[in-house]
């Protein structure tokens, strides 16, 4: 079969499925399996695939129609200027958590050197992209998944990064390595409740424990800033990635625990997204 039949049919799969970018998922996948660009598809239309390549094709196709996001179907996705390696064990990097880049490159100037903490690292796509924006950098990655911070690893050698970063299989209970200069997290902040509301691409493929928050979506949040405290330098910046309607109960923690807040940033949806504090 050839290159258009093949998109077809892929297509027309997901369409029946209701799937939101048929055509889109359809070149992404097929474009990533046989290795070559959207515009080689266009331009060779007629060009034949052997039966492996479809088996494959068809294989992806059906656990898109399930619901399995086009990231873990292709081992990757684009998060600031690079491309990350990710699998079912991380969350898939958000578009809305660059603020949280955006927003060190701007307080730190580019000679500046200190020691950042990124608490729950996943993918390690955070800190990692901080790492490569500002050279004097040096970083600790932690995470409670071992199988996460495996895949934080393969993408720090990835990005030759390791000479610059540290990860630790830990909670962030039982970590009492270093103090820092800047600490960022984003932690699980979903209520239990509304796990179930969620699209069933997240819900059902990306790992709960990177999303559960618990029964009030706080457990967590409460958890890294009450650390936090212990593990940051006097004066050290805190930022901490929060759901949309977390900003003033958050204030509310990060005042107790002995932290100035500096502002809230809202993300693209103009929904409040990442808070900046400062131990006093």
């Amino acid at each position: 079969m050839n290159i258009e039949n093949t998109l077809n049919e892929g297509i027309n799969i997901l369409k029946k499925n209701k799937t939101l970018n048929p055509q889109l998922d359809s070149e992404i996948l097929l474009t990533n399996l046989i290795k070559r660009d959207k515009k080689h598809i266009i331009l060779n239309p007629k060009e034949l695939l052997n039966s492996e390549q479809l088996d494959k094709f068809k294989n992806l196709i059906e656990r898109r129609k399930k619901g399995e996001p086009i990231a873990y179907l292709i081992n990757k996705k684009e998060f600031w200027k690079d491309e990350f390696f990710v699998n079912n064990d991380v969350l898939i990097p958000r578009p809305d958590t660059e603020l949280l880049i955006e927003e060190v490159l701007k307080i730190y100037p580019k000679d500046k050197q200190l020691q950042v903490l990124d608490i729950g690292t996943g993918s390690g796509c955070i800190l990692l992209s901080i790492l490569k924006e500002r050279p004097n950098f040096y970083g600790t990655g932690i995470d409670i998944s071992k199988k996460s911070i495996n895949v934080s690893k393969f993408n720090a050698k990835q990005l030759n990064l390791m000479n610059k970063v540290k990860f630790f299989n830990s909670s962030v209970d039982n970590f009492k390595i270093g103090k820092y200069d800047l600490i960022v997290s984003n932690p699980p902040y979903i209520e239990l409740l509304s796990l179930k509301y969620l699209e069933k691409d997240v819900v059902n493929f990306e790992p709960k424990l990177a999303l559960s928050g618990g029964l009030d979506g706080f457990s967590k949040i409460r958890k890294v800033i009450n650390k936090t405290r212990n593990l940051i330098k006097k004066n050290g910046k805190f930022i901490l990635e929060i759901g949309f309607n977390q900003k003033n109960k958050v204030k509310e923690i990060l005042k107790e625990e002995g932290f100035y807040v500096n502002k809230a940033i809202k993300d693209y949806g103009k929904n409040d997204r990442c808070i900046i504090s400062t131990k006093i």
